[in-house]
């Protein structure tokens, strides 16, 4: 007999379905669990679907498939409800049959089975120009807790960072990186309001003196020269706007001129040392990716250039004032888009085609992007180009991810330093650890807003989420220590003496985390999983204060060790794919 009751039900429906209606024999059947635990364990509406092609009336039909159900000794009771539903109650032993299941299982109950099919996570992908902040730390929490969940559900799952390694804001970190060596050596270059102005950058400098003392200093005065003069600082008009990012790009050019072959260490080290920040503060997390893959590589093999040429050739790209165009518009977009400069420079948007080309080209079964909310809409754009490659976009998949806002005592909690630099996800993760942070960034969906509480996320009470569910774990291997027996043995727990509501009632929470799992999956919400775990905490906290674990009758002992094993089972099966650890003592 199968621990599933969903598996035991479809079966006596069907069978009933081939007496009532054989020719309808192939008909789904879809078994759902009520909201009101007074209608019973499980609901089907096969009445309701086969009403209208056998024109009659769905509770008439209901009862018919009634009469001819098998009998079974672990369904309780079946009947009619409502427009013609049948609602049927499960006996105990069909209730708790879930937990031998559970110990059998372990670490692999809920895990689905292989979908032989591959799937590309691509998430986090800061452009690496300095510390990981706190908007990224969600995006980091969703996406890894989204990629162990797709893989336990059965995908073959590549987690993917995207390295900004090409392009204007490397140049930029570069720059600013080099006028702060400079700056050790008394040529002084007036910073740019727009390059970056973090503490981190002067020790990447401090790093280039120590290691190369004076080898890459250049006069402040050839530095600046022939640059175009910088707007009264107050100004925060488009002109003013436009005349800083020209003096920038100024300061850029004469770098790379004056330096020379130099310019590319200068570059690569500023690029290195912030990449090297990031995988250390993602690790830490417990954030781990198989590919870190380059955008520069897409340059280097010339794919960007191709997939213009691509594009061009199937007539969707245009030219206007020297620049190359994409038509966005004909798929859906609201502007066309340019994919290369009038300059020669190819675009962001063009090396994002080339990308995402390029994944469908190793040939994963779907693709899903973690990007933050404000780039929905960059989704059209981005879909129609791989529709003007031929290639099919309904693979693509896009998760969008709000921000989080800090709250301190009930405040909105300021979110940046006096260097004007967003609190930074070490930071985050100091002051609350590394479990609240990776609960509670995926407590919402992931494209809600998170109020992200830190007092509560630090207090060790019942009404923060993490010590909560944490503490039924230790609860139970608290129970399990003092029980002191061979968890092998529970596997021959008489499961019949868990009679009570509270037992059945827990026992039927376990019986839906398999259920949960694959939905979540397919709506690509772990927050589901954390919602789960904290009712299933809930039930075990409910049952433990209400009933004597280790009581005097031994069947009756073992077989509610038994159900507080698998609870702690399911707990870690649970926690392990949010990324949260599971203490045995607190």
């Amino acid at each position: 007999m199968s621990a599933d009751p969903k598996v035991l039900l479809t079966d006596l429906l069907k069978t009933a379905l081939k007496s009532v209606a054989p020719e309808h024999a192939d008909t789904p059947i879809l078994l759902e669990r009520p909201k009101q635990a007074s209608h019973g364990d499980f609901a089907s509406n096969l009445a309701l679907q086969l009403a209208k092609p056998l024109k009659r009336n769905p509770r008439e039909l209901a009862g018919f498939l009634l009469a001819e159900l098998p009998a079974s000794r672990l369904v309780a009771k079946a009947e009619v409800a409502g427009a013609g539903f049948i609602n049927f109650t499960l006996a105990a032993d069909a209730k708790t049959a879930v937990v031998r299941d559970v110990l059998a299982r372990g670490a692999d109950f809920g895990r689905g089975a292989s979908r032989r099919a591959r799937i590309q996570v691509e998430f986090v992908s800061a452009n690496p120009t300095g510390p990981l902040h706190v908007g990224h730390g969600r995006g980091a929490a969703y996406g890894a807790s989204l990629a162990d969940l797709l893989a336990f559900a059965g995908w073959d799952v590549t987690r993917e960072y995207y390295v900004n390694d090409a392009g204007r804001q490397m140049d930029i970190l570069g720059l600013s990186t080099w006028l702060r060596y400079l700056e050790l050596f008394g040529e002084r270059v007036p910073f740019p309001p727009n390059g970056y102005q973090g503490d981190y950058v002067r020790g990447m400098a401090k790093q280039m003196q120590l290691a190369h003392r004076d080898k890459y200093v250049q006069k402040a005065a050839d530095v600046i020269k022939g640059t175009p003069g910088l707007p009264d600082a107050a100004r925060a008009d488009d002109e003013a706007k436009q005349q800083r990012e020209q003096h920038l790009d100024a300061l850029i050019a004469n770098a790379k001129a004056l330096l020379g072959e130099d310019w590319a260490y200068v570059h690569n080290h500023a690029l290195t040392e912030q990449l090297a920040d990031c995988r250390d503060d993602l690790e830490g997390f417990g954030v781990h990716f198989e590919v870190w893959f380059s955008e520069k590589a897409l340059y280097d093999t010339g794919l960007v250039a191709r997939v213009v040429d691509r594009l061009e050739r199937a007539g969707h790209i245009y030219v206007q004032d020297g620049a190359r165009w994409f038509r966005s518009t004909a798929f859906g977009d609201e502007k066309d888009r340019v994919v290369q400069r009038e300059n020669g420079l190819y675009t962001y948007f063009a090396s994002d085609i080339a990308y995402h080309l390029n994944k469908f080209e190793r040939g994963f079964d779907k693709v899903i992007n973690v990007w933050g909310a404000d780039h929905h809409g960059y989704i059209p754009r981005v879909a129609g180009a791989l529709k003007a490659l031929g290639l099919d976009a309904e693979k693509l998949h896009v998760a969008l991810v709000q921000f989080a806002v800090l709250y301190r005592n009930g405040q909105k909690a300021s979110m940046s330093t006096r260097s004007g630099e967003f609190v930074t996800l070490r930071d985050l993760r100091r002051e609350v650890g590394d479990d609240a942070c990776r609960f509670f960034y995926v407590l919402r969906k992931s494209d809600q807003h998170l109020d992200f509480d830190l007092d509560l996320a630090k207090s060790q009470t019942n009404e923060n989420p993490v010590y909560y569910i944490q503490y039924a774990h230790a609860r139970i291997c608290s129970v399990m220590a003092q029980w002191g027996g061979d968890e092998a043995d529970l596997a021959q727990a008489e499961l019949g003496r868990l009679d009570n509501p509270r037992e059945l009632a827990l026992a039927a929470r376990l019986a839906e985390f398999p259920e949960v799992i694959e939905a979540a999956a397919a709506d690509l919400a772990p927050h589901a999983v954390a919602f789960y775990l904290k009712d299933l905490a809930a039930e075990f906290h409910s049952w433990y204060n209400a009933e004597r674990m280790l009581v005097e009758e031994a069947a009756l002992k073992e077989a509610r060790v038994a159900l507080a094993a698998a609870v702690r089972r399911t707990i870690r099966n649970g926690m392990a794919i949010l990324g949260v650890s599971c203490p045995e003592s607190m």
